[in-house]
């Protein structure tokens, strides 16, 4: 195992003092924004047409729907959860805190991806009661800043989360859970803090490098990785801008509020665990509210061109992470559905459960949090 840099050495790290966080956005903000959405020159769909998780028409009933929207209501719903925002080394990490009556209540650290943000997680974290869950904003993501200096590594990010955790938060022990960028950081987490880490949780489960997967013999192992292969060409373009072109995206995403929506929503269609060619029924897992709280969270923040930075600075080609002796549950969700349970075998060597969930996607917390929370809970009552 690689040593962390001595620059992102969080154990040294300066750390302040933990503020709290109360989000209010102005009203000439709102204002502007409102201008913005009635004056957006939307398209009908173009012929033929590529399918995609996005169409002229959802685009636009979301739009109509963001005009008129209650922000304030859903400002307040958000404010409901105790938020704060603490200095960890040259990032200012915001994350809620939702601590449980219990004196000796598990701890939960629950991370996200892009592109979605503390905010769709927090009905999971609503169902846990007998938790203390803290959901956090990587950093460059809604209310956290970038990293002033140095790269967005998976290494780095491990190391800040762990010491939010640990100490900002005093946290002997905690279960850790993270999607999409972020569940390469949960592994991180467990194979490099051990004695801290009393669990994991994974639906996305642990991917092998670009060069393990060419050593892969096992039929069912290569023909997964295949799969994925064959999908990346068509569905993968968003990926490859974002690491190519990031600033030149960003700008005009940045500038247009439905631009944004659109490149927001799109994948949280696609990723879903929804009918493919509806784009309308992701709202039966996301709801039109807590799509809008995603890009609403992006827009004010102006967070879009800094959340791209995992793309272009290599962390989808991530270092090979060593397998973790952590007490480990594996829920596959649907958009990875045929993962091989050798795989999570080899790298979690205590894996105390293995499942195939019926229901959720990529987004799996934000889908299916009821289902979720009671696995998380059965998991961690073995803890003990």
């Amino acid at each position: 195992m690689s040593e962390v840099p001595p620059s992102v050495v969080i154990m040294t790290a300066t750390i302040a003092e933990v503020g709290p966080f109360d989000l209010h956005v102005p009203d000439d903000v709102l204002d502007d924004l409102r201008g913005r959405l009635e004056r957006g020159r939307l398209l009908p769909d173009s012929p033929r047409k590529p399918a995609s998780g996005m169409t002229g028409g959802y685009l636009r009933e979301l739009v109509d729907t963001w005009i008129d929207w209650d922000w304030r209501a859903r400002e307040a719903w958000l404010n409901d959860h105790p938020q704060f925002i603490v200095q960890i080394d040259d990032a200012a990490v915001h994350f809620a805190h939702l601590q449980s009556a219990r004196a000796d209540a598990p701890a939960l650290l629950v991370m996200h991806g892009w592109p979605h943000t503390f905010a769709l997680q927090l009905d999971f974290a609503d169902r846990l009661p007998d938790f203390d869950v803290v959901v956090a904003s990587l950093p460059g993501f809604g209310f956290s800043t970038p990293y002033g200096g140095g790269p967005m590594s998976e290494k780095r990010l491990a190391a800040t989360m762990h010491a939010l955790m640990t100490d900002v938060l005093g946290y002997e022990r905690y279960v850790t859970y993270g999607e999409d960028v972020t569940a390469n950081v949960s592994d991180l987490i467990a194979a490099r803090y051990p004695e801290n880490v009393a669990g994991i949780v994974a639906t996305h489960a642990h991917f092998p490098t670009g060069d393990e997967r060419e050593a892969l013999t096992d039929p069912a192992e290569r023909a997964f990785f295949d799969d994925l292969a064959a999908r990346h060409g068509p569905d993968g373009a968003y990926g490859h801008v974002q690491a190519t072109r990031p600033d030149t995206l960003a700008a005009a995403l940045n500038d247009s509020p439905v631009g944004l929506l659109a490149w927001i929503a799109e994948k949280l269609v696609e990723w879903s665990d929804t009918p493919a060619g509806d784009p309308q029924a992701v709202e039966r897992r996301i709801s039109r509210d807590r799509i809008l709280t995603e890009a609403m969270i992006y827009w004010v923040t102006q967070s879009i061109g800094s959340s791209f930075r995992p793309y272009y600075e290599g962390a989808d080609q991530p270092d090979p992470i060593p397998p973790t002796s952590a007490p480990a549950a594996v829920f596959i969700q649907r958009h990875e559905a045929g993962y091989p349970e050798s795989l999570a075998r080899r790298h979690y060597l205590d894996l105390r459960s293995f499942d195939r969930l019926d229901e959720g996607g990529h987004f799996t917390v934000g889908e299916v949090p009821d289902e979720m929370a009671q696995r998380v809970r059965e998991f961690v009552d073995t803890l003990s």
